[in-house]
């Protein structure tokens, strides 16, 4: 190989290289973060979101009504509730050991059901298959198991 070979093909390396992270940078957010269109209305979606939850034995810790909150601070927001979802099995899994729990700030589990300004009702939520991968060792096998019982009440409440 010649000089100008290497050198081309380094620079387009290079240039590859910068392409592939700027694509990444831009269209991680939306990767990173799920959402769905609920077929019913937010009453109906909260109701058997709340069923499903509970048949697929986990927890809901709390529930932030944004709308309420945000209006007794002068703001108003179309519908939105906020669930802190745990499964004491994997959450036991993770916090039992030292090193991992520095995942604890994101846990429990949230999920959120809003409607938006078209009188639509969604459920989004965090991509935990995707987040849960670079951490590897225990805290991506558990939180692929949690992740897979996550999207499986979701796929419930969306079923019509």
């Amino acid at each position: 190989m010649n000089k100008i070979t290497v050198m081309v093909g380094a620079g387009a390396l290079v240039v590859g290289a910068a392409v592939a992270l700027v694509i990444g940078f831009f269209s991680m957010p939306g990767m990173m973060m799920l959402e769905d269109e609920s077929p019913y209305d937010f009453a109906t979606t909260i109701e058997r979101f709340e069923q499903e939850v509970a048949a697929g034995g986990w927890s809901v810790l709390t529930v932030h009504d944004m709308q309420a909150v945000l209006d007794g601070h002068g703001h108003q927001v179309d519908a939105i509730k906020i669930y802190e979802l745990c499964s004491s099995q994997y959450s036991a899994e993770i916090l039992v050991l030292d090193d991992e729990r520095i995942i604890s700030p994101l846990m429990p589990c949230r999920v959120s059901i809003y409607e938006k300004s078209n009188g639509r009702t969604y459920i989004s939520r965090m991509n935990s298959e995707l987040m849960a991968r670079p951490f590897g060792g225990v805290i991506n096998e558990v939180m692929q198991v949690a992740a897979v019982e996550t999207e499986v009440v979701i796929s419930r409440v969306l079923d019509s």
